[in-house]
């Protein structure tokens, strides 16, 4: 692949930007963001209350008027996270593209994602906030909305960002 799967969704001052692995096979084939039949993540934004109605994943690029942001740490790849490899993820263009941006809270969706950007060993890493940051954001592990991980998922970390990103407003 020459280009990436799907746009990033950043722009400075973002409340929040989810961060993935790569673009999942359905994503890819419908150009749009978690948009997999089993994956929750619209209907968790909706749930915990970052989004007032449940959007439709063709609607990601929408996603900044609620002061939300999308990206992956693999651009130019798509499928299943088992078959990425050290050499899908661009750390560095990642990182630039964050350090650019400076959003107030970096989430990942997903410990793989947070591994690859982070260089931290899965043992090393909780669901929650991270006691480290990246270009002055606050980082959140949370448990993958893709369907292939039900067995763990847990939507309490989801509602604890919550929390902290709705905070930000009241500051």
């Amino acid at each position: 692949m020459t280009g990436d799967i799907l746009p990033d969704v950043l722009e400075p001052g973002l409340r929040v930007v989810f961060c993935g692995t790569q673009a999942g096979a359905a994503s890819a084939r419908r150009g749009a963001y978690y948009a997999g039949p089993g994956n929750k993540f619209w209907p968790v934004l909706h749930e915990i209350g970052l989004v007032p109605v449940r959007l439709l994943p063709e609607e990601f690029r929408t996603l900044p008027r609620y002061g939300i942001g999308l990206t992956d740490v693999a651009k130019r790849t798509s499928g299943p996270d088992s078959a990425l490899r050290g050499g899908h993820f661009d750390v560095a263009g990642f990182t630039a593209r964050i350090a650019a941006n400076r959003p107030r809270i970096l989430a990942f969706n997903g410990k793989r994602a947070a591994q690859a950007a982070l260089g931290i060993s899965e043992g090393r890493l909780a669901y929650g906030p991270q006691a480290h940051g990246l270009a002055d954001a606050d980082i959140y592990v949370l448990p993958s909305t893709s369907g292939a991980a039900a067995g763990f998922w847990s939507i309490e970390p989801w509602k604890q960002l919550a929390m902290a990103v709705t905070g930000i407003l009241s500051r």
